[in-house]
C-alpha cells in the first residue's frame, strides 16, 4: 500500500471510530495530534468527513423508513469500507497520472495551508484556474484535485474567483456553513461562528451542515447572506453593498452610516495598534466615508477635528472618549 493509501486508511479508520458510542477524550487527543502531524492527515481526514456528512444529510432529506438500530450500527463500517475503497482508487489514479501510465495529463494536486499576516493582503492561484484573494488574518487551507475542489476558512476573509467546470463544484468551509458554486466571484468572511457571504457575479448555494433539515438559501449577485447559529439573514438586494463590503481588496474601509464602535473594530482587524472607544456616548456617533484600511492615524485625527472628541495615544492603544 501506498503512504497516500495508508493515510487515506487511517483516516477511514479514525472518522469510524468516532462514531463509536464510547469514543473518549484520550482518543480525541490521539486524533487531534494524528491530524497536527502532517496537513496530508488534515485532508485526507476532512475529505472523508464532508463525504460522510454529505451521504447522511442527502439521506435526512430523502425521507424513507426509519434503519434498524443494528443497521445503523453497521452503517458506518460499511461506509468506511465504500471510502477506503474509493481513496485507493483515487490515489491508484493519481499515482498512473503521474508517472504517465495513463492517457490523460497529470492533474495538478494542491492541499496547502495559507496565511496572511494583520494588515496583510495576499492572492493565491489554485491549480484548477481559481484564485483566492485573502484578507488581514486569515487562514485558509485547501484541497484540490481532479475531482474534489474544497478551502476551509478557518478565520478572516477571502475572495474567490472560481473558474468554472461543469459537474465539479467549488466548495467553502466556514464554520457551520457550506458554500457551494460551480463558477462565480463571492466574498467569505468569518468572524467566529458569524460566516457572511456576499456575492459580485453568478450566485451560490449557503447550507447549513450541522443542521440536516434545513434548506439551502441561494444568494445571486448583489445579495448578500449572513449566518449565525441556526439562522442565515438575506440582506436586501444591493450592488453598492456588495462593492463596500469589497473595499478592501483596494485596501479600503467604506461605512455608511457605522456607529464608531463598529469603525473602530474594523480598524482593528487591519491594525495592530488598536482603537479603544473610552464611552457609550462616543461609541455610538454615526460616520460614514472610505478610508485608508491602513490609516489609522488619519482616521483618528479626522474624528478629532470633526467631532471634538478627546484622543490619548500611545504606541499600542489610541483611546477615544467624548
Amino acid at each position: 500500500m501506498s503512504p497516500a493509501a495508508e493515510i487515506e486508511d487511517r483516516a477511514a479508520q479514525w472518522l469510524m471510530r468516532r462514531e463509536e458510542a464510547d469514543w473518549s477524550d484520550a482518543e480525541q487527543a490521539a486524533l487531534d495530534a494524528w491530524l497536527d502531524a502532517s496537513m496530508a492527515h488534515k485532508a485526507a481526514y476532512w475529505r472523508l468527513e464532508h463525504h460522510w456528512r454529505r451521504a447522511d444529510k442527502l439521506r435526512a432529506l430523502g425521507g424513507g423508513t426509519v434503519e434498524p438500530l443494528e443497521t445503523r450500527r453497521e452503517r458506518p463500517r460499511r461506509i468506511w469500507w465504500t471510502a477506503i475503497a474509493a481513496s485507493l482508487l483515487a490515489v491508484a489514479g493519481a499515482g498512473a497520472a503521474i508517472y504517465g501510465f495513463g492517457p490523460e495529463k497529470p492533474q495538478a494536486i494542491a492541499d496547502a495551508r495559507f496565511t496572511t499576516p494583520v494588515g496583510g493582503h495576499r492572492i493565491v492561484p489554485l491549480s484548477d484556474g481559481s484564485r483566492i484573494e485573502m484578507n488581514t488574518a486569515t487562514l485558509v487551507r485547501t484541497a484540490m484535485t481532479g475531482e474534489n475542489r474544497e478551502v476551509w476558512l478557518d478565520t478572516g476573509e477571502a475572495y474567490f474567483e472560481v473558474a468554472h467546470r461543469a459537474g465539479q463544484p467549488f466548495i467553502v468551509h466556514a464554520g457551520s456553513r457550506t458554500v457551494t458554486v460551480l463558477g462565480t466571484k463571492f466574498s467569505v468572511r468569518r468572524d467566529g461562528e458569524k460566516v457572511t457571504v456576499s456575492v459580485l457575479e453568478g450566485r451560490v448555494r449557503v447550507d447549513d451542515a450541522s443542521a440536516q433539515t434545513v434548506p439551502a438559501a441561494i444568494i445571486t449577485a448583489g445579495d448578500i447572506a449572513i449566518a449565525r447559529g441556526p439562522s442565515t439573514l438575506l440582506a436586501a438586494r444591493s450592488e453598492e453593498r456588495v462593492e463596500s463590503a469589497l473595499a478592501w481588496r483596494n485596501g479600503m474601509l467604506t461605512f455608511d452610516q457605522s456607529t464608531l464602535a463598529e469603525a473602530a473594530t474594523e480598524f482593528n482587524r487591519y491594525n495592530r495598534k488598536r482603537i479603544e472607544i473610552a464611552d457609550p456616548e462616543a461609541a455610538d456617533i454615526r460616520i460614514g466615508g472610505t478610508f485608508r484600511a491602513s490609516g489609522v492615524d488619519d482616521f483618528v485625527a479626522l474624528l478629532r477635528d470633526a467631532y471634538g472628541l478627546k484622543v490619548e495615544a500611545d504606541a499600542a492603544v489610541i483611546r477615544i472618549s467624548s
